[in-house]
């Protein structure tokens, strides 16, 4: 079984007393037509995902979701916290269709600057789009278990370090 070693971040802000967070919506929107027909379907309901991606040779898993939220994103972040690893099996959809073991590291990163959805052309055949959603919202509206529950994490950790909402504040 191959295995990928990923990288990922929560990416958080205050904004208005209450804290956001970076989301993206992967690429593919669903209006292809359907196979042997010129019919287009109708288009999903738009999936939520969080900034992630595989880690480069010699990248460390901070430096590589760093880079990943960036690229996805369009914002720079620092970090906050490692918050966990979570670990799963997937099938390839693309080519040989194999059984992928994949660990993704993600951390809760704080917004610095940079605008959402400033994505280059070239991230556009992997994002759609990438915008603000509640953090409180954020395990309601979030596609994936691991990534619903780093979500979670996230919010119970804001909830018990209350130096994060000062730095915030400055």
């Amino acid at each position: 079984m191959v295995r990928e070693i990923s990288a990922g971040g929560v990416v958080i802000r205050l904004k208005d007393g209450e804290w956001w967070m970076a989301a993206i919506e992967p690429a593919g929107d669903g209006k292809a037509p359907e196979p042997g027909t010129t019919k287009a379907r109708a288009k999903k309901k738009a999936v939520l995902c969080l900034p992630k991606g595989l880690v480069d040779p010699g990248e460390k898993a901070l430096e590589a979701a760093l880079r990943e939220v960036r690229e996805e994103t369009g914002v720079t972040t620092g970090l906050v916290t490692k918050l966990a690893d979570i670990k799963y099996v997937y099938v390839r959809s693309w080519g040989d269709g194999e059984r992928v073991f994949k660990i993704v590291t993600f951390y809760l990163l704080r917004y610095e600057s940079g605008c959402i959805d400033d994505v280059s052309e070239d991230m556009r055949i992997e994002v759609a789009q990438a915008k603000w959603v509640k953090l409180d919202e954020a395990p309601k509206l979030l596609a994936y278990r691991g990534e619903k529950q780093m979500a979670k994490k996230a919010i119970e950790y804001l909830a018990t370090h209350a130096e994060v909402n000062q730095k915030e504040a400055k």
